[in-house]
């Protein structure tokens, strides 16, 4: 920290992303990216005649994109808010909404804390019960802001749709996100909803069943006044937030449904195969609604697993919080990438029993 910075940012701890070491050749399960490419129609959007467009300001509004999410979610577009990556529009939302405080869980997206601090917001954070899932009492009439990722990460467990319905209902005069980067993997997206709450918003992504987490892409739904309330944050720090090809990327995606549907299932059939595989192996693994899983086994502590499956090449994600410190966070790739994990994580126990 230099002397010109504001001493305010002094105890700020950031959000740490996985890493992406460069010192060989990984199988990359530790940061929730898809293992398949995008679709050919993206690949056709940016071309050519895109990039010679560069020297230009992208769409400020993102016309095409919002139009076109709003028609495939059954919204209007006053009711779409477009960021860079879903993090942006959290954010933002951190920034327009949280007043009064926010809530959150105590085992959650990292980036909950970090806002909160940054923007010297009083965060009321919620221990998670002691099987990992959210207790609904817990956030009823909280009167503050309050943030849940469903599929919640890093467990992948899921919150239904009438027990959000009553956290939503208990806090009218607060907004309620309901992060849902993970939801295309086996839950039930709350987008449906919006049309009913006014203090709903949906924030999602296309960083992981959409495969375009290295073009910054991601979204919120909700009333069109609280989109409003977006838009106006965004203007006041960055009109032309999305990039001209990530806006072509992010509208090629949406005329190729299918593909992504298709991925989807790929990946799901993967999660229960490599479920079933760690189980066998003397794993617990928590029932996901993700493109992960988030495991812990008693032959091996957390970090000392981890740093094994580094050192052959396999990455996953440890945490050190004292409550998950034995879990590791295990993204979900192909069959084949899945397959190497089992047979090294037999390996790695094969040399410990030597």
């Amino acid at each position: 920290m230099s002397r010109f910075m504001d001493k305010k940012y002094a105890s700020l701890e950031e959000y740490v992303p996985g890493e992406q070491p460069k010192d060989m050749q990984y199988i990359k399960l530790n940061t929730n990216e898809s293992p398949f490419p995008p679709s050919p129609k993206v690949l056709e959007a940016i071309n050519s005649e895109e990039i010679n467009k560069l020297e230009l300001y992208p769409d400020p509004v993102c016309t095409g994109l919002t139009k076109r999410l709003a028609e495939t979610y059954g919204v209007k577009p006053e009711n779409v808010f477009i960021g860079n990556g879903s993090d942006e529009v959290l954010n933002f939302s951190f920034m327009a909404f949280c007043e009064d405080g926010a809530a959150f869980a105590d085992i959650t997206y990292g980036f909950y804390q970090v806002f909160a601090d940054l923007y010297n917001i009083d965060a009321k954070v919620i221990p998670l019960r002691a099987d990992f899932s959210i207790g609904v009492e817990d956030y009823l009439n909280l009167n503050r802001c309050i943030f849940i990722a469903n599929p919640n990460a890093p467990t992948g467990l899921i919150l239904p749709l009438d027990c959000i319905r009553k956290i939503i209902e208990s806090n009218k005069d607060h907004v309620v996100i309901i992060d849902e980067a993970y939801i295309d993997f086996g839950g039930e997206s709350c987008v449906q909803l919006v049309n009913e709450y006014d203090n709903l918003l949906v924030v999602q992504t296309y960083s992981k069943s959409r495969s375009l987490a290295g073009g910054r892409l991601g979204y919120a739904i909700g009333n069109a006044e609280l989109i409003a309330d977006l838009t106006k944050i965004k203007f006041s720090t960055n009109p032309y937030n999305i990039n001209r090809l990530t806006l072509a990327a992010g509208e090629a995606s949406l005329n190729d449904a299918e593909y992504y549907r298709n991925n989807c299932r790929k990946i799901i059939e993967n999660r229960r195969y490599t479920t079933t595989e760690l189980v066998k192996l003397g794993f617990e693994v928590l029932a996901s609604c993700s493109n992960f899983v988030f495991a812990r086994t008693d032959r091996m502590e957390g970090g000392e697993l981890y740093l094994k499956l580094k050192a052959k090449g396999i990455l996953v994600r440890h945490f050190d919080k004292e409550r998950i410190k034995d879990y590791l966070r295990i993204t979900i790739g192909t069959k084949e990438q899945m397959t190497a994990l089992i047979n090294t994580l037999e390996t790695i126990f094969k040399e410990e029993n030597r």
